[in-house]
């Protein structure tokens, strides 16, 4: 085994410079463990995106409503709002790659039962939503476990590249991903998406299974003790990099994720493009997202307030997608805003992680989670009883401004703590320096 992390070394940064060469774009993947790990992650994201694509078409087919589909969203995601710290006291208490292992193999029967209904004519939307809910489980062990199990793989000196990696192939896989599930909806029908995801999650635990656990780079499990929860929750509020990057997540989370809700709505009451068109939109939201991610394994700077920029121009974007008026021009905007997403979630990914102690990085990523795919298990409830009630427009002009506000509000704080200021330049044509916060003249 490798050099066990210190307990002591904490990163409580928010400012990360590093000069980078193309090549290390990839410098992470070096790594035998990482790479099959990456392998591994990107016929699964594959796989996951064809499942939930078809889940969520083959529930707006069989109910008519697009509520439905929210409802699906929320009982996938509500058990990481309630349950998301005790997946990360577990992750920072035991083997990563075991929890992984498990948590797999338990997602892997559940598409399984998926297929089955589905190929044998029987599924019916609450099926769909109980398996939601078994999955949303899984994913309350997974996620912290994954997160920091990265750390276990690369070491802190491939951490930020590994992750930014990480995002472009979960957005590649979203890429790929939904144009199969939309010709195969159109061909075959939707129940061989879960078949495809079965297998995937058993390729997934093959993968995990093989890895040398000698190269791992560990650190020593946290004991067990009482307040262990409220400890990560008091940590993550005393670094302002955790903490703000954590809140500007919860509001994108809530009102600008469900984005294949609204895509749903779209495709099928305001451009009548049907599931190929539905699964054509994703698609073009996973190309201008995996732009993004790859953007950010070549950032040099990673700084607390580019991130709110970026979770700033992502709602900037979806409020002008809103206001196109043909699909091919509502496709293009939300290229960029794929692209801004990106930046944003990746950014904070990496502040959050590198800002933490080893031992309680777990518990932080798990809080992190919790608000990021919880605010989701929120937004599709809301998104889906707006997009019916309020329309799709307004909806979505409403998911964009609603980050777009919390960003503005984020950057005057940080611009009273720390002598900077709000800078807008309509006139630029890089969308970066639009919305910036910079250094008061003087300070």
């Amino acid at each position: 085994m490798r050099a066990v992390a210190s307990p002591d070394v904490t990163a409580p940064i928010s400012v990360v410079s590093a000069k980078s060469s193309l090549k290390d774009t990839f410098a992470a993947l070096s790594i035998r463990n990482y790479r099959y790990f990456t392998m591994a992650h990107f016929v699964a994201v594959i796989a996951l995106w064809m499942q939930r694509i078809a889940q969520d078409w083959m529930v707006l087919q069989l109910s008519g409503s697009v509520a439905a589909v929210g409802i699906t969203v929320a009982l996938q995601f509500a058990p990481t709002l309630f349950l998301g710290p005790w997946g990360g006291v577990l992750a920072d208490r035991f083997s990563k790659r075991t929890l992984l292992i498990i948590a797999q193999s338990a997602a892997g029967a559940l598409a399984a039962v998926m297929a089955v209904l589905a190929l044998s004519g029987v599924l019916q939307v609450w099926h769909v939503y109980a398996v939601a809910f078994l999955l949303g489980l899984v994913t309350v062990v997974d996620q912290p476990a994954r997160s920091v199990f990265v750390n276990e793989l690369v070491g802190p000196r491939h951490l930020r590249n590994a992750i930014s990696i990480n995002s472009s192939v979960f957005q590649l896989g979203g890429m790929i991903g939904p144009a199969i599930a939309g010709v195969m909806l159109t061909a075959v029908g939707g129940g061989w998406a879960f078949v495809a995801n079965a297998v995937a999650c058993a390729f997934t635990v093959f993968m995990l299974i093989v890895m040398r656990t000698a190269d791992l780079v560990r650190s020593a499990p946290a004991p067990r003790s009482k307040g262990m929860l409220a400890e990560g929750a008091r940590y993550l509020v005393r670094k302002p990099a955790i903490l703000f990057s954590t809140v500007m997540a919860g509001f994108v989370a809530v009102f600008a994720l469900s984005l294949p809700v609204l895509m749903a709505a779209f495709a099928d009451h305001v451009f009548d493009v049907g599931a190929g068109g539905y699964g054509l939109l994703n698609t073009l939201i996973a190309i201008g997202a995996l732009l993004g991610a790859l953007a950010s394994t070549r950032r040099s700077e990673l700084r607390l307030r580019s991130v709110i920029s970026s979770a700033g121009l992502y709602g900037v974007a979806l409020v002008v997608a809103a206001l196109m008026p043909s699909m091919w021009s509502f496709a293009t905007v939300m290229v960029l805003a794929g692209f801004a997403s990106l930046m944003f979630l990746t950014g904070a990914n990496q502040l959050v992680q590198i800002s933490t102690n080893m031992q309680i990085r777990g518990r932080v990523m798990s809080l992190y989670v919790m608000v990021l795919i919880g605010g989701q298990a929120l937004g599709g409830l809301l998104m889906g009883w707006m997009a019916e009630h309020l329309g799709p427009h307004l909806t979505l002009v409403i998911s964009g401004a609603v980050p777009v506000l919390a960003a503005v509000v984020i950057g005057m704080v940080l611009a009273r703590r720390g002598e900077l200021m709000l800078k807008v330049n309509l006139r630029s044509w890089r969308p970066a320096d639009v919305l910036r916060i910079v250094p008061r003249a003087g300070a």
